[in-house]
């Protein structure tokens, strides 16, 4: 059932009572009216007609029926019948607005019922017509109105009429903006010394002027200041920032507990709360306008410092995450993504129980639909973004549990369909991001599963790394092709660090071995002279890499790289001699049937790597007293020895350096590509335009020849 608006229910209390007491005595009096007219036109004639009438009167009522209804003082004729048809004009007219009422009444009663009876309806209505289901009465007692009352009356019904249909006169504006106060830098100064000592008042005259000064750009302004002056702009935007949360700390003193700042609940917070809601309209505009990164950290402290009194506003509290987010993923500066992260993670931990959820659901929807477009350019700042929603996700963890289980599961499901749907299915699976939400998961596990972290207590979200890896695992498989390794090089390296991070074993050999009898390096390559692929920053290669010397090139480099990357988290572990042992041997055997040199090259030095390796680790445990069960001093065995000392470790330093070197080079070229593309383009848009001037001249020209020929043509045959 549809819940009664807030004016009807303040009129039952108010009004309600009193407007049907003064409809039974309108009615009461109408039906005394009308028995009078009936007996004296129905009765008995007679010559006298004033005792006759006075005798009808008196058989059908008794004394105080008659002096409820009223009596009139007979006058002249004339007068009397005047006052008579004008008195009957106005029980008339009460007695239509009466009627009126109870019809809005009624109306009002049906569409609380309406959602009810017909719920498809009404959600209809919801939808569509939203104005007919938020119908308000207005307030009857404002159409009752002694003698005294009519001519203003009808001056504010012509008003009202004046501004529903927007007709407003050159007069009425000169006198709106006469009335308007301007805001000098004098008044500015005046406030910032009066501010020292505040009250309502004041705070609530600086609030009005800061949001007419944060909104003058807009058309439609109806304040009571107004700022023209540059200078006191911005004194009255530094004051409404920076010392008007100070000003209410003074008049409302915050209690803190448990390390949360609470508002205590007096008359003075109910009339703060009205005037900071006002204030709260202009800092969100603020916040939607942000250019620049100092801007950004003064309207989000001044944001954080009123938190407290916002929290009771579900809706407004929302839309001030919702701003603050969006200026997290989509501004392109570091510093205010930076400012606008601080105060998410502050706002969410001291009031984790209001905002905590929004939070973690809005970051990661607004992520997710900001990394759309992922290129060299963006890549950094998504990433920044994961980083910084990962450390909100470890606020509360069993929260993150129930939302990342949900998400988790969507990811599957959407898996489960592509799968099943053969045709297109796997562009739901192949995008970027998909890819983006698989490893933005592993980094949330990789950040709140640490072992390091774990010492007391076992992380609730490490139960969402099986499903988690499950579902990568699947969607690196969906499609084996060539076309598609650099998704599959993505999801294995985000699987390294969760790997590596939370010390579960994850075994990703397979997926790299079956690159190794694909077509792309078992097939002669042909020549190019393409650019070096970006596996970095692509899940898909273009048609004309495939079956090229460059790409293969580029997928040798990445599967040393990864098979490098996976066994170094491994090199000090006890168990290495028999992870290593079965990969040597089908490497091995590889080698033998291949014929790529240079990769065959590669191949055998990591293969002597991890026999190096093995060793060393023999040499090491050859000396313990313990047996495999023993799961204590397993997991301390070369606890504190550094990997980089291992045998694979000091290779895979190397390749790390190498492997930058020759990232740097490959961005630069790149970015050297786009300069040249965007000059091009620019020098080319420069002569289409000249062209255009070109030919738009040559055909004035030929027009104007055209006119001429004509012109002799003319001539000739006048002569």
């Amino acid at each position: 059932m549809a819940k009664t608006s807030k004016q009807t229910k303040k009129f039952q209390s108010k009004h309600l009572k009193h407007t049907l007491d003064h409809r039974k005595e309108q009615k009461k009096h109408k039906q005394l009216k009308d028995r009078h007219k009936k007996k004296a036109t129905n009765g008995d004639a007679t010559t006298d007609a004033q005792p006759a009438k006075s005798n009808e009167i008196f058989d059908d009522m008794n004394v105080e029926e008659f002096f409820e209804g009223g009596f009139e003082v007979p006058k002249e004729k004339k007068q009397a019948k005047g006052k008579d048809s004008q008195k009957s004009k106005k029980v008339e007219s009460e007695d239509d607005e009466s009627s009126s009422d109870e019809e809005i009444l009624e109306h009002q009663d049906d569409l609380s019922k309406l959602a009810e009876k017909d719920p498809e309806f009404y959600k209809y209505l919801q939808d569509n017509d939203k104005d007919l289901l938020d119908f308000n009465p207005s307030n009857p007692l404002d159409a009752i109105s002694g003698d005294e009352d009519d001519e203003d009356q009808e001056a504010g019904e012509e008003e009202d009429d004046d501004e529903d249909n927007k007709k407003v006169s050159k007069k009425s504006i000169e006198v709106e903006e006469d009335d308007k106060i301007e805001v000098t830098l004098k008044l500015v100064k005046e406030w910032n010394k009066k501010l020292n000592e505040p009250s309502l008042k004041l705070i609530k005259n600086i609030v009005s002027a800061f949001k007419s000064a944060v909104n003058v750009n807009k058309e439609s302004q109806e304040y009571k200041y107004t700022v023209t002056d540059p200078k006191a702009f911005q004194e009255l935007i530094f004051l409404g920032l920076k010392k008007v949360p100070i000003a209410v700390q003074k008049i409302v003193p915050y209690k803190t507990i448990k390390n949360t700042r609470t508002v205590p609940k007096n008359t003075k917070v109910k009339q703060l709360n009205t005037i900071l809601k006002s204030h709260a309209g202009a800092l969100l505009t603020l916040l939607n306008d942000i250019t620049n990164t100092e801007t950004a950290a003064l309207v989000l402290s001044s944001v954080q410092e009123l938190l407290p009194f916002f929290i009771s506003f579900r809706r407004l509290l929302k839309e001030i995450i919702t701003s603050v987010v969006n200026v997290w993923s989509s501004t392109s500066d570091v510093e205010t993504q930076i400012a606008a992260f601080a105060f998410l993670n502050n706002s969410s931990r001291e009031f984790s129980k209001s905002i905590l959820e929004n939070v973690l659901k809005l970051t990661y929807s607004s992520f997710i639909k900001n990394c759309r477009q992922t290129n060299i350019h963006t890549m950094p700042m998504i990433n920044f973004q994961k980083n910084s929603a990962a450390e909100l996700f470890g606020v509360d963890e069993n929260l993150s549990y129930q939302i990342g289980f949900d998400y988790v599961r969507q990811l599957a499901i959407h898996l489960r369909n592509s799968i099943n749907n053969t045709k297109d299915g796997y562009k739901t699976i192949y995008n970027w991001q998909y890819a983006h939400s698989l490893d933005f998961w592993s980094r949330v596990l990789s950040v709140q599963c640490n072992p390091e972290k774990e010492i007391k207590k076992q992380s609730a979200l490490r139960q969402l790394i099986y499903p988690l890896v499950q579902v990568t695992l699947g969607a690196a498989r969906l499609i084996p092709t060539a076309q598609f390794f650099p998704l599959r090089f993505y999801l294995i390296r985000s699987l390294i660090r969760l790997s590596q991070n939370t010390g579960v074993f994850i075994p990703l050999f397979p997926l790299l071995q079956e690159i190794l009898n694909s077509t792309t390096l078992t097939r002669n390559p042909k020549n190019s002279n393409l650019q070096a692929f970006d596996f970095d920053h692509n899940i898909k290669v273009n048609s004309a890499y495939l079956g090229t010397r460059t790409y293969q090139q580029g997928v040798t480099e990445q599967f040393i790289d990864l098979v490098g990357e996976y066994f170094v988290l491994y090199s000090k572990s006890i168990s290495f001699p028999e992870l290593a042992t079965p990969v040597t041997i089908s490497l091995r055997r590889y080698i033998k049937t291949s014929k790529n040199v240079k990769f065959n090259k590669q191949l055998s030095n990591m293969v002597e790597k991890l026999n190096q390796n093995t060793e060393f680790i023999q040499q090491k445990r050859s000396n313990v007293e313990f047996g495999p069960t023993n799961r204590v001093e397993v997991n301390r065995f070369l606890k504190d020895f550094n990997w980089e000392k291992t045998p694979l470790g000091a290779y895979i330093v190397v390749q790390r350096e190498v492997k930058e070197e020759r990232l740097r080079l490959l961005r630069e070229s790149l970015l050297e590509d786009e300069e040249e593309r965007k000059k091009a383009k620019e020098v080319k848009d420069f002569q289409d335009s000249e062209d255009e001037e070109v030919e738009e001249a040559i055909d004035e020209l030929e027009s104007g020849e055209e006119d001429e020929e004509d012109e002799d043509e003319e001539m000739e045959d006048e002569e």
